[in-house]
């Protein structure tokens, strides 16, 4: 295959008598290669565009400014800004900028009091309409990614409430806003990528990205791109549901090409994953999964089906290698 299916998804989200079909194309993409595309989705284009157009204006700021926000700022629920090549894939930077944002949560919310790393508040740019923008547009693609689950959950022959009964009622949802400059990178600085080869960490990716493109798939065929299809999103399944599904479904290499465009890139990854809390587990009796060690084929030589704990432990041990400088605000 050199293209990535696209799937409506529709029947998914009104309980159409048509939706164990839709299911069942779900499963033959993550068990093929891990990605597709979905429309049919629900979520307002006017809310998409909006936030592309508040996110572009906060990106334009200059760097002092948007220093206010910088990830330093965000202590334990690692959120705000961070700038060109201060994100690592492997060691090396990524030729991007970011926000970093995930569910809203009060300071007297149990998980904040208890210290529990990545939840609290979002350091919010006083962009005006921004917040209220973010907050909407998570909203509405978290909705979607509770329907995605349970489609998943149908396409492995569960009952649709699989992930939600054991792993997603309360999710762990982290939301990234990315600005992948066209601007050549500064002599000296060793960048290959906007975002060098990776898999995700959690269950669903779903991701929104605008009409420059420059995401590239890692298939058993060989890479292929992963253009900008108007009106979907690409969604991607990551390391805990290859984990849960013994490998049956993997989680599939990933990267974005350095933008030579002339114009900007924007993408936003919503990561919809599994309770911090929530301890990760195979799937009992699911036909075709079987616990292995596949690390000789993966990018990073890590083995998944290892893995025996909680999710947070696994998600912390990840991003402090993206943030090094900031580990010592979660461990």
């Amino acid at each position: 295959m050199t293209t990535l299916p696209i799937i409506d998804v529709a029947p998914l989200l009104h309980d159409r008598a048509d939706r164990q079909a839709v299911a069942d194309r779900i499963g033959e993409a993550c068990r093929a290669h891990g990605f597709f595309y979905v429309t049919g989705h629900g979520v307002d284009p006017a809310l998409v565009a909006r936030l592309e157009a508040l996110a572009r204006r906060f990106f334009a700021l200059d760097e002092p400014t948007k220093m206010q926000w910088r990830m330093a700022l965000g202590g334990r629920a690692w959120r705000g800004w961070f700038p060109l090549g201060g994100e690592l894939t492997s060691g090396r930077p990524d030729w991007k900028e970011g926000l970093y944002l995930g569910t809203e949560l009060p300071d007297d919310h149990p998980a904040v009091r208890a210290r529990t790393p990545v939840h609290g508040r979002n350091l919010f740019p006083a962009v005006e309409g921004f917040r209220e923008a973010i907050l909407g547009y998570m909203a509405a693609v978290t909705a979607l990614g509770h329907r995605l689950m349970e489609g998943i959950a149908l396409s492995l022959g569960l009952e649709a409430g699989y992930f939600d009964a054991r792993y997603t009622a309360d999710p762990l949802i982290l939301f990234r806003l990315f600005n992948y400059p066209t601007q050549p990178v500064p002599e000296g600085l060793d960048v290959a990528w906007g975002v060098g080869e990776h898999t995700d960490y959690g269950l669903l990716t779903i991701l929104h990205q605008d009409t420059v493109g420059g995401l590239a798939v890692h298939t058993p065929q060989g890479w292929i791109d992963a253009p900008p299809v108007p009106g979907s999103f690409v969604c991607n399944i990551g390391d805990m549901l290859d984990r849960m599904t013994g490998g049956r479904y993997k989680s599939t290499p990933h990267r974005v090409v350095r933008n030579t465009s002339g114009r900007d890139r924007l993408s936003f990854p919503l990561f919809f994953d599994p309770n911090f809390e929530a301890r990760v587990q195979r799937i009992e009796g699911l036909a075709g999964a079987a616990a292995r060690d596949d690390s000789a084929e993966r990018w990073d030589r890590a083995n998944v089906h290892a893995f025996n704990g909680i999710y947070g432990d696994y998600l912390l041990a990840k991003v402090s290698k993206v943030f090094p400088e900031l580990k010592r605000e979660v461990l």
